[in-house]
């Protein structure tokens, strides 16, 4: 199951207001891969597909498809604040790199 830290949690409800989108989730997507694997992405969404999960954790509602609720089992969804940038970040204990020889992006 993925989980939203309080920090997250606050962070999404206050934007969530701040857009008058009340109604929706945070919806979790495959946006591409890369050389360290699954490529996520986060949008706000008031619709849900056949074969999403739904998860409610820290008074957030969370949707994904049943592949990528496979995929981020025991990940945490977060909200980072450093001098490098702010935003949501996933992490995935279960992440494999898929970095290896020949790979020039990681060079």
């Amino acid at each position: 199951m993925v989980e939203i830290t309080e920090t997250a949690a606050v962070e999404l409800k206050s934007l969530l207001e701040s857009e008058e989108k009340q109604d929706h989730s945070l919806r979790i997507f495959i946006a591409g891969m890369g050389c360290s694997g699954i490529q996520y992405g986060l949008a706000l969404d008031n619709e849900s597909n056949e074969d999403d999960v739904a998860v409610s954790n820290n008074d957030v509602s969370i949707v994904m498809s049943k592949d990528v609720s496979e995929a981020l089992n025991d990940a945490k969804v977060d909200y980072i604040d450093t001098a490098h940038g702010k935003g949501f970040v996933i992490d995935n204990p279960n992440a494999v790199s898929a970095c290896g020889s020949g790979c020039s992006s990681c060079q």
